[in-house]
């Protein structure tokens, strides 16, 4: 492929891959560098992809850019704890914010959350007791489970949502 057909190919697809990471990230600056990786990925790849599968294959290695910085520790770190986690609670008009006191989790909420951790159930189970109760490293999981770096971070995600939704079914009836 030509750069001039490569051109042409980001002139076309350059809105739909935008779209995708925004819808991930939800940050216009960082869907607009995760745009330009994904190009950058797909040109260097792009003698392994058929010219009728641009498009999905496109939308796919945007959906897996947006994904990769989600979950990169980077962003883990630069993001305020909870960011992805909880939606944003809506303050009501008036109301002061909440303070730190308001944000601690009892001891008895942390039994609670230890406990759901502890009724995942496998492949979720090791992986998260080893991560949130035993605070080991995904390299360490990895390496201890037998399984790739990847599937422990993919094992992991999934169990954050799972613990995140019954989180959200306990306050609700609360």
């Amino acid at each position: 492929m030509t750069n001039a057909q490569f051109s042409t190919l980001v002139e076309q697809y350059q809105k739909l891959v935008y779209t995708v990471c925004y819808q991930l990230v939800r940050d216009h600056q960082l869907a607009e560098d995760l745009t330009q990786d994904t190009f950058v990925a797909a040109y260097s790849h792009m003698d392994d992809c058929p010219p009728e599968n641009y498009k999905p294959w496109l939308a796919r290695i945007a959906t897996n850019k947006a994904r990769d910085h989600l979950k990169s520790a980077w962003n883990r770190r630069v993001s305020a704890p909870g960011d992805e986690a909880m939606p944003e609670t809506p303050q009501v008009s008036g109301a002061p914010p909440e303070t730190p006191e308001d944000l601690t989790v009892s001891e008895a909420e942390a039994e609670a959350i230890r406990q759901m951790v502890r009724q995942l159930k496998e492949p979720y189970l090791q992986v998260s007791v080893l991560y949130f109760l035993e605070e080991r490293s995904v390299e360490e999981i990895s390496q201890a489970l037998r399984r790739p770096p990847k599937t422990v971070h993919t094992q992991l995600f999934r169990a954050k949502k799972m613990l995140q939704q019954k989180i959200l079914e306990r306050s609700a009836r609360r």
